[in-house]
């Protein structure tokens, strides 16, 4: 029998008597997105529902609603990993969380335990993990189901709005910065001022770099000075390789660009034993880079994909303590398509926040 949440004062609804919930779904990919009642399935071992508060509008989302990458997902299936929500019902195993704590539910939805990323500190190199949205029916509903092991709890200074984003875009930058390496005075080179790199700019100034921030659009550099650049390049108006190899080159460059020629770019952009970390996850899957300059020059190449529980967990920790900003804009959940056509058009200043 499952551990139930009961609201006698609110029209919530009780989980045990839920038998379907709103949801938007992808039944094709390159199709809009259907908002409709989808079954509330039994939770297996493990599981626990959570009403969502809030859920961020990721990039990942759109490609995987487009079925843009190799691996694909199998519609229908409901998008989201950066939900944020209350636990209103756990399976009797469950002992990780309880009823009524929020928690994020992030792209890491489940991994072994037992492997040796697992074991390692590197769960999100699991051969067997299952992703939010993506192998599992994700967060833009008004209910979804995860793994009690994988959740986070929220801490209650970090608003729901703020922390749906932190769930990927935060975690994600943030891990992209350790694995660079950055130190203080490093110069790190952001390529691309969105959902992600709004809060790459401020992970690497709390590493002590000096930040450069390319885009292309004014407005996006304007918020990055305003959110700790030093520099700040328009690619669409000046090389950033020339521009950065003026600055004495980056230490490290960190590409959330979602366009190979950004990756390109980025690369350029290093100086002598320089790092690049690959991020973003463009559609076209393919790069150009020289063997005979990366050998001579020392050059580092590093993939980094999304952060573990404990990384988003020090994400938070520093969100509430104040030392980072989420620039959101909350739309409803029935807006979905439109807010994916604001994001592919370059129309959102960072992230898009929905509320089911």
């Amino acid at each position: 029998m499952s551990t139930i949440i009961d609201h006698p004062s609110t029209d919530e609804f009780v989980a045990a008597d839920m038998t379907t919930y709103r949801a938007a779904v992808v039944h094709e990919f390159h199709e809009p997105l259907t908002v409709e009642q989808v079954p509330a399935v039994p939770l297996a071992a493990g599981q626990v529902r959570v009403r969502v508060e809030a859920t961020g509008l990721c990039h990942t989302d759109i490609h995987a609603a487009r079925g843009d990458w190799p691996v694909k997902p199998s519609p229908p299936f409901v998008p989201g990993h950066e939900g944020v929500g209350i636990v209103v019902e756990l399976a009797p195993d469950v002992t990780e969380v309880a009823v009524g704590d929020r928690v994020a539910m992030p792209w890491l939805g489940y991994a072994c335990g037992t492997c040796e990323h697992c074991v390692s500190g590197w769960e999100t190199l699991c051969m067997e993990q299952e992703n939010m949205g993506y192998s599992i029916d994700g967060t833009f509903g008004e209910y979804a189901v995860a793994f009690g092991r994988y959740v986070v709890k929220v801490p209650e200074s970090v608003d729901p709005f703020d922390a749906a984003p932190l769930t990927c875009a935060g975690v994600t930058t943030y891990k992209a910065v350790k694995v660079a390496g950055t130190r203080s005075s490093d110069l790190v080179a952001v390529f691309g001022v969105g959902g992600l790199g709004h809060l790459a700019i401020q992970y690497a100034a709390i590493a002590g770099g000096r930040v450069v921030a390319i885009d292309i659009h004014d407005e996006k550099l304007e918020l990055a000075r305003e959110l700790g650049a030093e520099f700040t390049v328009n690619a669409a108006k000046e090389d950033p390789i020339a521009a950065i190899q003026a600055l004495g080159g980056a230490d490290q460059a960190i590409a959330l660009a979602v366009a190979p020629k950004a990756f390109e770019q980025a690369y350029g952009s290093l100086k002598r034993g320089g790092t690049l970390v690959f991020v973003a996850l463009p559609a076209d899957n393919d790069v150009t880079i020289p063997i005979f300059q990366t050998v001579l020059n020392g050059i580092t190449i590093v993939g980094s994909i999304v952060g573990t529980r404990n990384d988003l967990r020090e994400v938070f920790e520093l969100h509430g303590a104040g030392k980072t900003h989420v620039i959101r804009e909350t739309r409803a959940l029935d807006d979905v398509n439109a807010a994916i056509a604001d994001v592919e058009a370059g129309r959102v200043a960072a992230r898009i926040v929905l509320e089911p």
